[in-house]
C-alpha cells in the first residue's frame, strides 16, 4: 500500500482524463500547457484534474520559473515500479500499462 487513502484515490483516478494525465506524468514531468497540448484539454480543465489528483496525494508539483510542474507522487511512483506497473489500493487495483492514452 502506498499510504493513499482508498476512497479518494478512486475518486481522483475515476475520470478518464485523470488516468491519461495519469500516464502521460509517470513518463515526465509536465506543465499545465504541456499536458492540455498532448490530450488537446483546456488549460483550466487540466488545471483542474491536476489540482485533484494533488490533494488525493498522486502527484507533487514543484515551481520552475513561472511554470508549475506536476510529476507523479514519488511514493506512488516506487510502489507502481515495484509491483510491477500495479497499484493496489486494497479495495482494487490498477494496471498502470493498461490505462487510457
Amino acid at each position: 500500500m502506498t499510504g493513499l487513502d482508498c476512497i479518494t484515490a478512486l475518486k481522483a483516478l475515476g475520470e478518464e482524463t485523470r488516468l491519461r494525465i495519469l500516464r502521460l506524468l509517470f513518463k515526465e514531468q509536465l506543465s499545465v500547457n504541456d499536458v492540455s497540448e498532448r490530450l488537446h484539454a483546456t488549460q483550466y480543465n487540466i488545471s483542474k484534474h491536476l489540482r485533484i489528483m494533488r490533494e488525493a496525494g498522486l502527484l507533487e508539483s514543484r515551481k520552475q520559473g513561472k511554470l508549475r510542474l506536476y510529476t507523479v507522487a514519488s511514493g506512488l511512483k516506487s510502489h507502481v515500479a515495484a509491483n510491477n506497473n500495479l497499484l493496489d489500493l486494497g479495495c482494487c487495483t490498477f494496471r498502470f500499462d493498461d490505462l487510457p492514452r
